[in-house]
């Protein structure tokens, strides 16, 4: 039953849960130092910074398409995994010379950042397919139902590589002393996460041999010329079926859809690629020609459910660009005693899936046993709301702060607990959904698909974290310039040249941001942006439940 036949989940899980650990370390320590050492080492603007921000997250989750592919028909999810990991430990290091010398050349530091991004992309794109592939692979038919509950496990492992990450990386990078942030410090916040990831991809080489293997022995994750027929469901097709012609189109219509994205919906070129990217492979998967009825309703579930996930992440990742901003400039965050780093703020996301990733997966064994389950898009509905309730407080709770009032940092610590509950019903839910589903031939492909939701999330989260309303510190410069900038905004002064030239070089905006026509005037308006996106695709998703549950046949 288990590598171990006394376990309940095999030996490999944990040696897949130690790399996933150590590979989210290097990733949420960077992303905890990453919009602020944009801003404050490389002088660039937070709208543009979020921008920056957003498309570098949507590349991440749209770079596993590729190594989706490139693992389902060439390398295999070992010899991809490992790629990924020394690809991103390269970036970290490469973050790591950026910081190092922007004081002495600041436009190399920026042409280094780039690059360094660039290799983290590819990497990310590598690794994180696979390795959530290869946590489906472990199991075999009769125990897909674990799934829900093996996800989850796998889940606290990258949330406890998220503490760490976005405990340690602030602690040595973001120093503030005084009330004066030491910039020089970020490039030891950018080393520790480059060691983490050579300890996750080190991890994994030395242990993957003797524990990530099925139940009688076998290497998981090997060259796909080495699958086992066995591994296959009773008339499944082993090898996907594209045509030239199906492939031909898919490369006219994502070019289609890349100059309509940009040039009729305004989306620059990274975002346009993403939204387009994702579209194109659904249309690509499901032109395979040995798809049968089952099969196909089931990834259509899998795009479905993907499409409202796009929501989640756009609210959720605002973590790491508009509320780090809100908590570096109008946040108290004193913490019984202890003035917290703002980008340290957003570990308590780490610390609370890490204490409620197993009562939830307890939860989901408790309710299956008693046969009252909800199947798993009513639970991703369940998270959609939940992060529109977290929302919803935080926006009553900045309504009157005014101009200079400071949020307390407990409401924000709120706001991580609800979106955690959210996050626990959605996102490993989600990934257990794909390895359910999803045929083996498009195993790591389809997990490709599901991450690119995520991608578009991230580009969207970056879109909506760039219209966060000027915040505290920017109406605190303007007035020890002797101007009052809620009158420019609000257009009722004209301000002087010396003021323009003020607001432009400290990058303030001398307009109130919009969205989709509404404009923005404060934060209250812009937290309840997120309400009503997620609380729309919420109801909608419920709606849809017993549609999709009849397209599942059978799987919960």
């Amino acid at each position: 039953m288990t590598a171990t036949n006394k376990q309940s989940h095999p030996k490999g899980l944990w040696v897949l849960f130690g790399t996933e650990m150590w590979e989210r370390f290097n990733f949420y320590g960077m992303r905890a130092l990453l919009t602020l050492f944009i801003v404050n080492a490389l002088m660039i603007s937070k709208e543009d910074s979020s921008i920056i921000y957003g498309g570098f997250l949507g590349l991440c989750y749209l770079t596993p398409m590729l190594g989706g592919f490139i693992s389902d028909r060439f390398l295999g999810n070992r010899n991809c995994i490992m790629l990924g990991g020394l690809l991103m430990a390269i970036g970290q290091m490469l973050l790591f010379t950026s910081a190092s010398i922007f004081e002495t050349n600041l436009e190399l530091a920026k042409t280094i950042l780039y690059v360094a991004l660039g290799v983290l992309i590819f990497g990310n794109g590598f690794f994180k397919p696979n390795i959530s592939s290869m946590v489906g692979s472990l199991y075999p038919k009769a125990e897909k139902n674990k799934l829900d509950t093996a996800f989850t496990i796998f889940y606290m492992g990258i949330n406890v590589g998220a503490f760490l990450g976005q405990l340690i990386c602030p602690l040595i990078g973001d120093v503030v002393v005084d009330g004066v942030r030491n910039i020089q410090a970020f490039k030891w916040g950018f080393l520790a996460a480059g060691v983490a990831m050579l300890l996750g991809t080190l991890t994994f080489f030395l242990l993957k041999n003797k524990y990530v293997v099925t139940p009688d022995g076998k290497a998981i994750g090997g060259l796909p010329s080495g699958h086992n027929a066995d591994d296959y469901e009773e008339g499944e097709s082993q090898k996907a079926q594209f045509s030239n012609l199906s492939i031909g189109i898919a490369v006219a219509v994502l070019s289609l859809l890349i100059y309509v994205f940009h040039n009729f919906l305004g989306q620059n070129w990274i975002y346009s690629t993403i939204y387009s990217a994702g579209i194109t492979l659904a249309g690509l998967i499901l032109s395979d020609k040995s798809l049968n009825k089952i099969e196909r309703d089931r990834i259509l579930v899998i795009y479905i459910v993907s499409f409202f996930v796009i929501f989640f992440w756009a609210a959720f990742e605002q973590a790491g660009s508009s509320l780090t901003f809100i908590a570096d400039y109008q946040t108290d965050r004193n913490f019984f005693g202890w003035n917290m780093p703002p980008s340290m703020v957003q570990i308590f996301n780490g610390v609370f899936v890490v204490l409620f990733a197993v009562p939830f997966s307890l939860l989901w064994d408790k309710l299956r046993a008693n046969g009252k389950e909800p199947i798993s898009p009513a639970k991703q509905a369940i998270g959609l709301m939940l992060i529109a309730l977290s929302y919803f407080i935080i926006a009553h709770n900045v309504k009157d702060l005014g101009n200079s009032g400071l949020l307390s940092v407990h409401w924000l610590i709120l706001l991580y607990l609800i979106q955690t509950w959210g996050e626990l019903c959605l996102s490993p839910i989600g990934l257990s959904l794909v390895g359910k589903l999803a045929p083996k031939r498009f195993a790591s492909l389809l997990f490709g698909v599901f991450f690119m939701s995520s991608a578009s999330g991230y580009a969207l989260a970056g879109t909506l974290g760039s219209i966060l309303p000027a915040t505290g510190e920017q109406f605190k410069a303007c007035s020890e310039a002797g101007f009052d900038l809620k009158a420019v905004l609000d257009k009722t002064v004209v301000p002087t040249a010396e003021q323009i030239k003020f607001m432009v070089d400290n990058k303030i905006s001398d307009h109130y941001p919009s969205f989709a026509g509404f404009t923005l005037h404060n934060l209250f308006e812009f937290f309840m942006v997120f309400v009503v996106l997620c609380g729309v695709a919420s109801l909608l998703l419920f709606m849809l439940v017993p549609r999709l549950k009849k397209m599942m046949h059978g799987i919960q």
